[in-house]
């Protein structure tokens, strides 16, 4: 069984580092799901040109990259709270005391994944 398989074209990726690695893989975008957190979808472009498709990985898949705290008080919708996590496209760290900062975390490491030359 492999990490991922692109909908699209097929490729496959048979560990989630190979995935993160592969320069034609870009993290484009995390939609929250604010019932369960891990539920939330990591959304990468498989930048190939003949492909360009939009590949989406549940956090869950991640959450082991995560090695420090897990905040118990979410600070959605509080004046403390920047509203990164309500924006798709939103890929910026924050620096909030909150249960969804771990996620921004892994975002990070996720970005900032050593690519692979193609």
């Amino acid at each position: 069984m492999s990490f991922k398989t692109c909908t699209n074209c097929g490729k496959q990726w048979g560990r989630r580092d190979a995935y993160l690695a592969d320069s034609d893989v870009v993290l484009i975008g995390y939609q929250a799901n604010f019932a369960d957190l891990d539920a939330g979808i990591f959304l990468f472009q498989h930048m190939v040109p003949e492909c360009e498709t939009t590949l989406a990985v549940e956090l869950a898949e991640f959450t082991d990259m995560h090695d420090g705290p897990v905040f118990e008080v979410r600070k959605e919708d509080t004046a403390d709270c920047p509203g990164y996590c309500k924006v798709k496209s939103n890929l910026e760290p924050c620096d909030q005391k909150c249960e969804c900062a771990y996620v921004r975390k892994i975002i990070q490491k996720v970005r900032h994944w050593p690519k692979k030359a193609a």
